[in-house]
């Protein structure tokens, strides 16, 4: 059985691209990573920052949630639009639309006065983030061909630095001035963002090929997917289940209708009958909901429960990302030489190890040393997780039914971290003392429900081929 990387090598040798690419490729190259690295980056200061907004706009917790929940609900949701929208109006034109609509809208994240008002905004920007990451991809293997691997390479940095860099500058964002300015600094890297993209990217020529679009597909499983997340909490708090039951009918019948689809659908169903796609997808959306529910939960913790302020917060955070750095460029050799399996259960592990020093905190008080360790080993089994699902999952699957695949595990995979993010915002607004402040043990159960989750992850990594 050849090695992932001699296979990635060989389906790239049928692109037909020059042996080296020209000064004016690596400049689109250039212009088009700062999408997905202004992306990652707002979501990353965003985490740190939702004690001092939740405290400025006098919300609660379960409210203030929905400023990530709706972001990466509306981020996963806006995929299947991808391919639709570039057949009609071009990769150029809707990659300057989308970078300016996440421009403006970080400008009326800035001038919210409520919480429904940055909520909305956020909506705005996650729909327009939404289609920049799998714009980038299409601009790069356009334009890299047989250097795709490469050009990867310089495709993981925003990967690799937004979780390094985003949580230190939001502390010292945060210790100097008020939350607003955390999407105010997105406005210069828009603006010049969209002047070099506009100069630079060329223009489709000879390219617009109109797909299909499944809108009602898309009209049952957007609503169904926001009625089942918005109805957990409404039951939660006031054992209300009609938003929950409208969710999952929803749901239902997206589910029915899919399967009468077949690949004409916005998932298709048939695929995840693909035993090792079905655990790939599985591992995914565990590894994306444990990150974001990650990011969501230790901030607050920090912050709230550890009484640290948020610059020291964003500076210990920023530990995790060293870690990513450190794990992320041995997955591709690790996983050729030991297999996914191996590989990305031993990264789950090496995560709940990680995660169990914050449920021993939680109980016994906060230690400096111990957190930064444990986020240290938190981002290093965090990079080894994901990768060699994704690897198992693509190679379970023939190339005919690669474009669907392509779309459907994507889904599935960014629909974990509202997923998460909004149960572990349940059970810390359940866990709160009469006098609704956040204090140490408030989050000892949230710290238990996160490790099992890790345990699940670890299950279904354990489940991949070898």
């Amino acid at each position: 059985m050849k090695p992932l990387h001699t296979k990635i090598d060989d389906a790239l040798n049928k692109i037909s691209s020059p042996k080296r690419m020209e000064p004016k490729s690596w400049k689109i190259i250039g212009v088009v990573i700062l999408a997905p690295f202004m992306t990652f980056m707002d979501s990353t200061i965003v985490n740190v920052s939702l004690s001092s907004i939740n405290e400025s706009l006098h919300s609660s917790l379960a409210t203030t949630q929905w400023i990530i929940t709706s972001y990466l609900l509306v981020l996963a949701l806006m995929l299947p639009l991808n391919a639709w929208l570039v057949g009609r109006f071009g990769t150029k034109k809707l990659y300057l639309f989308c970078f300016s609509a996440f421009t403006l809208a970080s400008l009326l994240c800035g001038l919210a006065q409520t919480m429904p008002q940055l909520i909305a905004a956020r909506v705005l920007q996650g729909a327009a983030g939404g289609l920049l990451t799998p714009l980038m991809q299409l601009m790069m293997v356009r334009i890299a061909g047989k250097q795709m691997a490469r050009v990867m390479g310089y495709a993981a940095a925003p990967i690799l630095l937004a979780p390094l860099l985003g949580p230190p500058l939001a502390g010292v964002i945060l210790k100097y001035a008020e939350w607003r300015w955390l999407f105010y600094i997105n406005l210069p890297v828009g603006i010049l963002a969209v002047i070099l993209a506009a100069i630079i990217i060329p223009h489709d020529k000879g390219r617009l090929i109109k797909h299909p679009f499944d809108l009602p597909g898309f009209l049952m499983l957007t609503p169904g997917l926001f009625f089942i997340l918005y109805g957990v909490e409404e039951y939660s708090y006031h054992y209300d289940a009609l938003v929950l039951l409208l969710g999952f009918l929803l749901l239902g019948s997206f589910i029915w209708y899919a399967l009468r689809k077949k690949d004409k659908a916005l998932i298709d169903i048939q695929l995840f009958k693909i035993s090792t796609f079905s655990i790939a997808a599985v591992t995914q959306f565990l590894s994306n909901g444990l990150m974001y529910a990650g990011q969501f939960l230790v901030p607050l913790y920090l912050i709230s429960g550890a009484g640290l302020s948020t610059t020291e917060a964003g500076w210990t955070l920023g530990i995790m990302g060293i870690g990513m750095m450190c794990a992320y460029p041995c997955v591709g050799f690790l996983t050729d030489k030991f297999g996914c399996r191996a590989v990305s259960s031993t990264g789950a592990f090496v995560n709940f190890l990680g995660t169990i020093p914050f449920l021993w905190m939680a109980h016994s008080g906060y230690s400096t040393l111990l957190a930064s360790a444990a986020l240290f080993v938190r981002g290093v089994g965090q990079g080894g997780t994901g990768l060699p699902s994704l690897a198992a999952a693509y190679a379970s699957i023939p190339k005919n039914k690669l474009a669907y695949a392509t779309t459907s595990i994507n889904i599935v995979q960014r629909l974990g971290g509202p997923i998460f993010t909004t149960v572990l915002a349940i059970v810390i607004s359940l866990s709160l003392p009469s006098n609704n402040l956040l204090k140490s043990e408030t989050f000892q159960i949230p710290f238990l429900v996160l490790n099992i989750f890790q345990i699940c992850m670890i299950v279904s990594a354990l489940q991949l081929p070898k």
